[in-house]
């Protein structure tokens, strides 16, 4: 399938950037002394953790915002989040007038909810899954009439997240290789779009968690499945894809080039670095393109690398565990 055959084209991400400008910061892209000196060659950082709402997400959840009717927006917006999405939508509704219910299951941390509700949106703890969550985000679809805004399997918000792809061409226009924190993978899905569409010989990868890696169980059995959710230090990247994906799934099947799984010692020894090396605070799943640079996974590196540090919503107790030398999630160290 060519590039012009997905759902979204860089047609569709040039559009989303020229939306959202203004309303979104075009986060610094830094060099990192440390890593160059790993890897023998450029290691670029694009700091978008620095980013109004500490995510990526704030790109994507703005430009579907803006993509509605006024009445669609009158009527409110819905999601399923396990944090950092929820927190952008909120944002991007108040900022239209509009308001948003996000809907979240009991795994997400309590800093994440707060913080959502510090925005005015209204939240739903739900179940123990993103799948469950989703649930009652269709029930107050069909019911009470809100309007979905997906975390990831819609094409406003892979285009927005695709702009992020853009920027990193225009920071390192001689780039070899993108990490890209991968989940449902509408973040992979957009950068993938967007720099292989500008850079057809440059190589995506998508990075996660072992636990629960729910887009990389997906394309080894050929068509969306379910995955048991577990506590991680990357807990931004936990949830499903969605049985009935219909976006996210294809792309990443046929622009990422590999998909890199890293266990929560590596995770976390991520963290560390970005903190220690870097003077970066970041959660787990922000960390993962250092981690599997750090832990070796990423072969046959010969030319430029640009990563992306996406989450500053951490919790800092969990966050002081870690830098200590803790390697465990949060309900771990609780326990």
């Amino acid at each position: 399938m060519s590039l012009a055959d997905h759902p979204v084209t860089l047609a569709d991400i040039e559009a989303a950037a020229r939306r959202i400008s203004g309303r979104i910061l075009r986060t610094p892209f830094v060099n990192s002394a440390s890593l160059t000196a790993l890897c023998g060659v450029p290691v670029g950082l694009k700091l978008e953790h620095h980013q109004t709402t500490g995510a990526f997400k704030l790109r994507g959840a703005t430009n579907a915002v803006l993509t509605l009717q006024p009445d669609e927006r009158a009527r409110g917006v819905v999601a399923a989040s396990t944090g950092n999405h929820g927190r952008a939508l909120a944002h991007a509704a108040r900022a239209e007038g509009s308001v948003a219910t996000i809907c979240m299951s009991r795994l997400v941390l309590k800093n994440k909810v707060d913080e959502i509700r510090r925005l005015g949106a209204h939240v739903r703890i739900i179940g123990k899954s993103q799948d469950e969550a989703q649930e009652e985000v269709d029930r107050l679809v069909r019911e009470d009439g809100l309007v979905m805004v997906p975390p990831f399997d819609d094409p406003a918000v892979v285009a927005g997240q695709g702009t992020l792809g853009l920027e990193l061409v225009e920071d390192m226009p001689d780039v070899s290789v993108v990490l890209v924190p991968l989940s449902g993978g509408g973040l992979a899905a957009g950068v993938a779009a967007a720099v292989k569409a500008l850079k057809p010989k440059v190589r995506v990868i998508g990075v996660t968690m072992e636990r629960g890696a729910a887009m990389k169980a997906s394309i080894g059995a050929g068509s969306p499945v379910l995955v048991e959710e577990f506590q991680s230090l990357a807990d931004s990247l936990g949830g499903g894809i969605g049985l009935d994906n219909k976006v996210t799934f294809a792309m990443c099947r046929d622009l990422l080039d590999d998909i890199v799984l890293l266990s929560e010692d590596e995770i976390a020894a991520g963290m560390r670095h970005a903190y220690g090396q870097e003077r970066e605070i970041i959660e787990g799943a922000g960390a993962v393109g250092i981690a599997a640079l750090l832990a070796g996974k990423i072969k046959a590196i010969d030319g430029p690398v640009a990563l992306i540090l996406s989450g500053r919503n951490v919790d800092m107790v969990q966050h002081r565990h870690v830098i200590n030398g803790g390697n465990d999630s949060m309900a771990e160290v609780a326990a």
